[in-house]
């Protein structure tokens, strides 16, 4: 009789419902074992059985599309589950797994060459399937653990050049800056759970409602503490300074992968911990969010402004830079659901949806144009419509969607939704603020441009320039013009994204 009192801690797994992550890291335990039995000139298959592999996992997203389901979840009938597939998870999981294929098809070149074939795989499905199993989590040990999963072994992503000394520098850095997040990360989620007793968010929403005065000091502390953690995670100023280091020593399909996925999951961490278990404390989180959107986008955009077109690595500096602007953008939309009762969390995701497909083609651009200028200068894009009229086209159209004007109208009508967010919950200074900074990206994305099209060097001095034609990889083709057409699409009809993010996410 006292045993049938007892609730029962067993707990039905829905495998549908996690098979996106689980497909993931499956494959990606495959393709380590499978290195181990091919011979080397069979090296290339593990590529295409990592893009097959993320292919399945991201068709694995059509079945769950009603966004009702849920697993892991107490049977002492709170209805808290660790797993939840809503529309927020799909889509979040939509953009990472999508993400990363394309991160695998612009790496299938490098893979070849100059990376270790059967370490990269791992490491590239194993980072995607922690960044796929965040968004669905729901208590604060699932968060932590898949924000781990996703950040570990992009540490090794980042160091894989043996012998190279940026590269290992730069995993340093990267290395440093997110253990010390993780640290942060864990002390204020201790102190959360100290506070209120449980770690499910919609419960530690509940505890932190009735908080007993003597906890209230603790629980305060971790919810500053937290997030901190994930400001680290998203490079928000100011910690943001492994950035720039950490994108050029990473390759270039890393450096693309970290600027969407790997922000990507901070940011779904930060609005899962704000939006669903730190309501209570609005009044925290909100003003410190919104100052941080200021000084982060502010911080970007003006260190972005500052590269020389000629200095090493100034192209791929420049989009590092450009990515914690856009980072501030990000912000936006969370410390206004601080003062808003209406939903504002949409407009980060449409957001990232945009800055995820443009970001990725301006990588495999500059991949492209790193084949016959390793130091990637600014300057050395001058004249690209002449060697290469349709990557020139592509990255004219990335660059002016990142700046928000047309014919980039999905870059336009993302920004104008974050603006509104900001104005709707009376934030109008950050607005300002905002409207500043979009002016200043204004004119170093407008002078990249312009410089696509320019005469190359030696025209200016009146000499015949033949245009260096050289066959252009298969994958770096297919990545570019995806993204492209991508952003095509999202440009003609951005209805899409913004209705579905405005409607259907919380």
């Amino acid at each position: 009789m006292a045993a049938d009192s007892v609730p029962s801690l067993v707990q039905s797994v829905d495998w549908l419902t996690i098979a996106p992550p689980t497909i993931t890291a499956v494959v990606g335990l495959v393709v380590l074992v499978v290195d181990l039995f091919v011979e080397e000139r069979r090296k290339p298959l593990l590529g295409a059985l990592a893009v097959a592999g993320l292919i399945a996992a991201m068709a694995t997203l059509l079945p769950l599309r009603k966004g009702d389901r849920s697993t892991f979840c107490l049977t002492d009938g709170t209805e808290a589950c660790s797993y939840t597939a809503d529309h927020f998870t799909l889509a979040i999981q939509f953009l990472v797994l999508g993400g990363a294929l394309l991160t695998a098809v612009l790496s299938l070149t490098y893979t070849r060459k100059d990376l270790p074939a059967g370490e990269f795989w791992f490491l590239l499905l194993s980072s995607a399937a922690g960044a796929a199993l965040l968004p669905a989590s729901r208590d604060l040990a699932t968060l932590v653990v898949a924000l781990e999963v996703a950040s570990l072994p992009a540490f090794a992503l980042v160091g894989l050049r043996r012998g190279d000394r940026l590269s290992s520098e730069a995993a340093l850095k990267f290395f440093l800056s997110s253990v010390t997040a993780t640290a942060v990360t864990l002390l204020g989620v201790s102190f959360v759970y100290a506070a209120t007793g449980t770690l499910h968010l919609t419960q530690v929403a509940a505890g932190l409602e009735n908080v007993p005065g003597q906890l209230d000091t603790l629980a305060k502390a971790g919810v500053a503490l937290t997030l901190v953690g994930f400001a680290f995670k998203t490079a928000a100023v100011p910690f943001h300074f492994w950035v720039p280091d950490t994108y050029v020593g990473a390759p270039l399909p890393v450096a693309g992968y970290l600027s969407v996925v790997g922000k990507a999951v901070g940011f779904t961490g930060l609005i899962l911990v704000t939006v669903i278990a730190f309501p209570a404390y609005a009044d925290i989180w909100g003003p410190a969010l919104a100052v941080l959107a200021a000084l982060t986008m502010t911080a970007g955009n003006v260190a972005a402004l500052r590269q020389s077109a000629t200095r090493a690595w100034s192209a791929v500096r420049l989009l590092a830079w450009s990515s914690v602007g856009q980072a501030g953008y990000l912000l936006v939309p969370i410390a206004a659901a601080a003062y808003s009762s209406d939903d504002q969390i949409g407009a980060t995701v449409a957001y990232a949806l945009m800055y995820a497909v443009v970001n990725l083609g301006a990588f495999s651009v500059a991949a492209l144009v790193a084949r016959n200028h390793p130091q990637n200068r600014i300057a050395d894009y001058r004249g690209l419509y002449a060697a290469r009229p349709a990557a020139a086209l592509a990255m004219g159209f990335f660059l002016l969607c990142l700046a928000g004007l047309p014919p980039g109208i999905i870059g336009l009508f993302a920004k104008v939704t974050v603006f509104s967010s900001a104005v709707d919950a009376g934030l109008g200074w950050l607005a300002v603020v905002m409207g500043v900074n979009v002016v200043i990206a204004l004119y170093y994305y407008l002078q990249w441009t312009a410089l696509l099209f320019r005469a190359p060097h030696g025209a200016v001095s009146g000499a015949e320039v033949e245009p260096v034609r050289r066959r252009t990889p298969a994958p770096v083709t297919v990545a570019i013009a995806l993204t492209a057409v991508g952003g095509v699409v999202l440009s003609g009809y951005p209805q899409l994204v913004l209705r579905f993010a405005a409607d259907t996410l919380f």
